[in-house]
């Protein structure tokens, strides 16, 4: 939005329907006056150039794609199988049916909106595609699709800016999720500073994680790096 913001900060003052005007008016003056970065270098052109609302409307829309990403994380982690986090009750419902459960309706409406705004990107970019050079009167829904997609961003920033304040997170179950074979990169790491190509022992610790699993040598500890160890030795590491 702040890229955005420099590509459009364009003076089109004196820009008429067809030209500009015979009035010597100093654009650059008004520009700098009015705290614009710069002029419009061609009246047709500035009046019906909508590339600013088109360019809003992406951000927008390239925004709420990734807070909807990230509610349908936090959705997932609230399931009871993952129960990773807890959504507040402030920002959830209750069920309609069940009595214990707790909807994530807030993060819904937040991946429900994005479609909304993406919607509204569509809109804009097909009415625009549709113009000749110059102003048509199809570009007065320029404001429907402009406005709509400012509120609907506020409305998720809002969500999500108030999910995330009072969400809780459940650090002993995501500590109780980790297996030890998520150390096998740390194993491949370990070989490459002793000179091992990455490649070779990307597959070496491949061979040894499946080794291990086929001993039922996979617990976390002190035990498990003894195997491990094994094992490694075992394949001529």
């Amino acid at each position: 939005f702040l890229d955005l913001k420099i590509r459009s900060n364009i003076l089109p003052l004196g820009s008429g329907a067809i030209a500009g005007n015979p009035l010597n008016v100093d654009r650059e003056f008004l520009a700098k006056k009015l705290g614009f970065d710069g002029v419009t270098s061609n009246s047709m052109h500035a009046v019906g150039d909508r590339d600013f609302v088109v360019d809003f409307i992406y951000c927008a829309s390239m925004a709420s794609t990734h807070l909807s990403r990230l509610a349908e994380d936090l959705i997932l982690y609230a399931t009871k199988e993952f129960n990773f986090v807890k959504i507040s009750d402030k920002f959830s419902t209750g069920s309609s049916l069940m009595p214990q459960k707790r909807n994530p309706d807030s993060l819904e409406l937040v991946r429900g909106i994005s479609g909304i705004i993406f919607g509204n990107l569509s809109g804009i970019m097909m009415t625009v595609k549709g113009t000749p050079s110059t102003y048509n009167k199809d570009l007065q829904y320029d404001k429907k699709f402009l406005f709509d997609s400012f509120d609907q961003l506020k409305k998720v920033l809002d969500i999500t800016a108030g999910v995330l304040s009072t969400l809780s997170v459940n650090g002993e179950t995501m500590e109780t999720a980790l297996s030890s074979d998520m150390l096998a990169t740390d194993w491949a790491y370990y070989l490459v500073r002793k000179g091992v190509p990455f490649r070779t022992a990307h597959h070496t610790i491949g061979q040894v994680v499946a080794l291990g699993e086929k001993k039922k040598t996979t617990e976390i500890g002190t035990r498990g790096y003894i195997d491990t160890y094994w094992a490694m030795n075992l394949l001529d590491i």
